[in-house]
């Protein structure tokens, strides 16, 4: 390359492909053309290696940031540049701060390597070199610099792989947890949160109150309109329970058929009744139109049971007593709601 014009679309293509490729990629900065041509012909018959230079060692940073070089040539002494300041500028740099940098000096002084090595460089060399030397070791850096590459790419992709399969994991937990048809809790996430909240009540001394709903004469309205009115009356009830949830740890559930429950954590007898009067009010006043019914429209009945959770009783109590309630609601009329004794 020249030193105006930099490879700009070619680094951006090398980084958004996941550096999945490498290839030893030479970049050298010294303001001498005569050691580029010198440098470029030692290289030239080498299929493996890519030959970039700079002689503005000004642009050598920008450079080194486009192009990715596994390992950079760098002259010490240049115009209006200090070469240790240049080093120390590409170890500041994220992106470069683990490139391999050999030093090209035109002296064979200790105390010139010690400062290049106190600086960040990895290698000292006098130029010009012998061919032999100058490509084993413009492979030995790179190729330990590809290996830092690869290692942390693998690492990457591992890290990238984990987190898909725990968001894959997470969706997976969540659809099992919910009803396919309604979009709400399923049995089996009723049946846990009823013990988790059940553990909760118990430890805090917090009432727990469960409300068993069933739409009234469903199967009436499915023969009569049709299982996919029918599904879709079961899509309806669904949204109305759950538009009356009031905090987060409350829950509807699709418990069975036509039959949902609610959960509601921390609410008297008292507040669930008022829960469930909404929930039957609501229902009917969409007017959906059910032939089979006395009401004319679709209806639900609910049982309410609440209770102070206590070692001596059970969540299949509590179920028990809602299930009982909705069965005195039921054989009430239907369209209401009927509670339990509050000491179930």
């Amino acid at each position: 390359m020249s030193d105006t014009t930099l490879p700009r679309n070619a680094a951006q293509a090398d980084a958004e492909s996941g550096l999945t490729a490498f290839k030893v990629r030479v970049l050298l900065v010294d303001d001498q053309l005569i050691i580029v041509e010198a440098v470029r012909r030692m290289l030239s018959e080498q299929a493996d290696i890519e030959f970039h230079y700079v002689t503005d060692a000004s642009l050598a940073a920008q450079a080194a940031a486009q192009l990715h070089p596994t390992v950079i040539l760098q002259d010490l002494v240049m115009p209006n540049v200090d070469g240790f300041a240049l080093i120390k500028q590409y170890r500041d740099d994220e992106t470069l701060q683990h490139v391999p940098v050999i030093v090209l000096s035109a002296k064979e002084d200790p105390k010139l390597k010690a400062h290049s090595f106190a600086v960040g460089a990895n290698d000292y060399i006098v130029k010009l070199p012998d061919k032999l030397e100058l490509l084993a070791r413009v492979r030995y850096h790179s190729n330990a610099h590809i290996s830092r590459l690869q290692r942390d790419q693998a690492f990457r992709f591992l890290r990238e792989s984990q987190k898909q399969l725990a968001d894959a994991n997470i969706e997976l937990q969540k659809l099992a947890a919910l009803d396919g048809l309604t979009g709400i809790a399923n049995r089996r996430r009723f049946d846990d949160v009823m013990r988790v909240e059940w553990q909760r009540g118990q430890r805090d001394r917090q009432p727990l109150s469960l409300l068993m709903c069933d739409v009234d004469f469903f199967k009436l309205y499915n023969d009569a309109y049709g299982h996919l009115s029918g599904d879709l009356c079961l899509k309806k009830a669904a949204a109305v329970l759950t538009e009356h949830l009031k905090r987060p740890a409350d829950l509807a559930a699709r418990y069975g058929g036509e039959e949902f429950a609610i959960v509601l954590p921390d609410t008297p007898l008292a507040g669930a009744i008022l829960v469930a009067e909404e929930c039957v009010r609501h229902l009917e006043n969409l007017r959906i139109a059910h032939s089979g019914s006395q009401h004319g429209v679709v209806t639900m009945s609910i049982g309410v049971a609440s209770v102070l959770p206590t070692p001596e009783s059970s969540v299949d109590e509590l179920i028990a007593a809602a299930d009982k309630a909705l069965y005195a609601a039921k054989h009430g009329g239907r369209n209401q709601v009927q509670a339990a004794p509050s000491a179930v």
